[in-house]
């Protein structure tokens, strides 16, 4: 167990030991008393889980880039500084709070202490622990986290009132349910029945044309933080009401308020059901538009959610109809997002119309180049993955790459030096193309053996 965490479970112990003696030792304990008693248990009984699956997977090695920096284990919710790093929260909030705003890799003082979630990297590790068979661990949350109350309940139906009522008292509301949402568990538990979602929804009745921005950016921002809840997503996607509302912000909003809906749909996205209703509402269109016109930040949002969407079939190809292939072909180019790009142009690449895309707008040059120059490993070993798949596709391109690997011996190098993954596909692509593996493995330039009977796999 790491130092971070045994200092967790002591400081949990001890209160627990405190409230319980407290309890036990007085007739007029009150409710909240029990209530913090009952939270203290069951964060240390997370937090036992989470060292449990953590020795589970002692056989199945974590990637590096699925480790949070600090407490060297699998991350559970990765968040992004604005250095550009990224760690788990509880980790980097618990390290910030007591450096004072230090970056822990980049040793800079930040200006703004932002912690914005990495959705991208949370559904690929939370693909990777399905592929493995790991249970990815809960969460580990503070024990300092507000306990909900009477007082919190009235004050909820209080400002969902409010939403009702003048247009100032309708943003007041909708930015302290942002808040509310955002910081406690509990409150985004309360929303789990459609009544609760449909006051929520009071505001929407006159379009998201007219309504003002920051009410707009407020309503959708809590709808993002309460669909964090698992029991919520469900509830979400399957109300017409918020489903309207958030194509609606995708299509018109400010870009971080698409940016925010973005965020949403992935969110939602993680059960499988809501992954066919939301690729039918017409999301995908505005997600690809967002994609091309966002900023940075905005278009992570939006390769998160296309990302987590793609995993049912069908949303493949309606992604790959609204131009995808061309706008992160385009993006990659311009040095945006690679990494995250490229894997989600893996995942397109399984479709036949999205090779065929990438064959016609010079993607296989791309490819190579990147193999070639490139020394992120999961960035080559994602190229080599869509280039394993351009290869069995399209039996006129493997001239191309047959050529490129006469002359460079690229595929040779990435056999040697490359990821097991990407040692595989390049192996495979090999055999493909016809040419003898171990003489590649000596020769930089490697001899070629045409096998006009290779085809696809």
């Amino acid at each position: 167990m790491a130092i971070a965490e045994e200092e967790q479970v002591s400081a949990l112990k001890q209160k627990l030991r405190e409230l319980v003696e407290s309890i036990v030792d007085r007739d007029d304990y009150t409710v909240h008393a029990a209530d913090k008693a009952i939270h203290a248990l069951s964060a240390l009984k997370d937090l036992k889980s989470t060292t449990f699956h953590s020795t589970n997977m002692e056989h199945t090695p974590v990637p590096l880039h699925f480790r949070c920096p600090l407490s060297d284990h699998l991350m559970t919710d990765p968040v992004i500084l604005t250095t550009g790093q990224t760690f788990d929260r509880p980790f980097i909030q618990k390290w910030l709070n007591e450096v004072n705003g230090v970056c822990p890799q980049a040793q800079e003082v930040l200006s703004l202490c932002i912690l914005t979630p990495n959705f991208l990297l949370q559904g690929m590790i939370s693909e990777w622990c399905k592929e493995n068979g790991v249970d990815l661990p809960k969460p580990i949350f503070d024990i300092h986290d507000e306990q909900l109350t009477e007082a919190h309940k009235h004050r909820l139906r209080s400002l969902l009132f409010k939403l009702s009522l003048s247009l100032s008292e309708q943003k007041e509301a909708a930015r302290e349910l942002r808040q509310l949402a955002k910081r406690m568990s509990a409150i985004r538990t309360l929303f789990g029945n459609s009544q609760m979602v449909n006051l929520l929804m009071r505001p929407v009745s006159i379009g998201t044309a007219s309504m003002d921005p920051d009410l707009h950016d407020d309503l959708i921002a809590t709808l993002l933080n309460i669909s964090i809840n698992d029991t919520n997503k469900r509830l979400l996607a399957e109300n017409e009401k918020v489903i309207s509302f958030l194509i609606d912000s995708l299509k018109s909003g400010t870009v971080q308020t698409r940016s925010n809906a973005a965020a949403a749909v992935f969110s939602m996205s993680s059960l499988d059901s809501n992954k066919h209703i939301i690729g039918k509402s017409g999301a995908i269109k505005y997600l690809v538009d967002l994609l091309e016109e966002g900023d940075p930040l905005a278009m992570k949002d939006a390769a998160s959610a296309l990302f987590k969407l793609c995993f049912a079939r069908e949303n493949i190809a309606k992604t790959v109809r609204e131009g995808a292939v061309q706008i992160i072909l385009g993006k990659i180019v311009d040095h945006v997002l690679v990494d995250e790009l490229l894997s989600l142009l893996a995942l397109l690449a399984t479709h036949s119309k999205a090779v065929e895309a990438l064959v016609n707008h010079g993607g296989v040059r791309f490819l190579l180049d990147i193999l070639r120059e490139n020394t992120v490993e999961r960035i080559k070993e994602n190229s080599a993955v869509i280039l394993h798949l351009i290869c069995y596709h399209d039996r006129e391109k493997r001239a191309e790459i047959r050529e490129e690997e006469m002359a460079n011996g690229t595929l040779s190098r990435l056999v040697q030096n490359g990821s097991s993954r990407a040692k595989r596909k390049a192996s495979s692509i090999l055999h493909c193309l016809g040419i003898d593996e171990s003489t590649s493995h000596n020769n930089p330039l490697p001899s070629v053996t045409i096998n006009s009977t290779s085809s696809s796999n």
